[in-house]
């Protein structure tokens, strides 16, 4: 199977293949990868141009190595994250906020960390809430799991004028989540924009969310607006990339 004419590198074409085979399903989600001598004797190549190759997909997260198990295809991402009805209104009337939103959606068992804290805002999180650098806003910093497993760190950050006196600042926030409580005191959300890239975790990261290494991580920063105009939270979320797919419903407008 190694074309040794090509000029790609033998390695280069084993993780080509492998990665053919586990898009085409030859190798499931969760499924053991052959043994590093099965692959030796499958590609008829040396063992560290094997390991070159599963270096190559583990870079990628496409595979996992299990001390003393073998390699394995990384399982489906264990929570969908629907884009549109998880901030909708009636959500909220079913007292479910975002994270139990995709609880529900995903059928696990919900469990949240907070920790409240009041900090002066820092020039980005001052741009993104449109404040003046060095005013008072209330972080919530939360750990989330599904099943007992993280599956997500976020902080959100909300002027402290919006906060000060409700359940904002409190551990439980109450039916519906922060959002249900900024639109009872009069702030109506208007819409929500997300910023999303991919990176590398931080070692903080990564320890909180139990990840392999390299393992890669969705950075979703959210922010909201009330039908003032006025920004209420931004809010910065870290997602493991091999537990989350993001899934968007978009209307098809003029």
């Amino acid at each position: 199977m190694i074309d040794r004419a090509s000029g790609l590198p033998a390695y280069r074409q084993v993780a080509n293949d492998l990665r053919t085979k586990i898009a085409a399903g030859d190798h499931a989600p969760g499924a053991q990868l052959p043994s590093e001598r099965e692959l030796v004797e499958r590609y008829e190549v040396s063992r560290p141009t094997i390991r070159q190759a599963i270096g190559v997909l583990r870079v990628e997260g496409l595979v996992l190595a299990e001390h003393g198990r073998g390699l394995f295809v990384r399982p489906k991402p264990r929570v969908q994250r629907l884009g549109r009805n998880r901030l909708s209104r009636r959500e909220r009337s079913e007292s479910r906020g975002t994270f139990l939103t995709d609880a529900h959606v995903n059928q696990f068992i919900p469990r949240v960390e907070v920790s409240i804290r009041v900090e002066d805002a820092d020039g980005r999180i001052a741009e993104l809430l449109n404040i003046a650098p060095g005013s008072p806003v209330v972080a919530r910093e939360r750990v989330m799991f599904a099943d007992d497993l993280p599956v997500q760190l976020a902080i959100a950050r909300l002027p402290r004028d919006l906060t000060q006196g409700t359940a904002i600042e409190e551990e439980d926030t109450g039916s519906g989540g922060i959002y249900a409580r900024l639109e009872e005191n009069g702030h109506v959300l208007d819409h929500f924009t997300e910023f999303v890239t991919a990176r590398l975790p931080s070692s903080d990261e990564a320890t909180a969310l139990h990840l392999n290494h390299g393992t890669p991580v969705l950075a979703v920063t959210r922010v909201a607006l009330s039908s003032s105009g006025r920004v209420v939270e931004a809010n910065d979320m870290v997602l493991p990339g091999d537990r989350y797919e993001l899934m968007y419903e978009l209307p098809a407008t003029e």
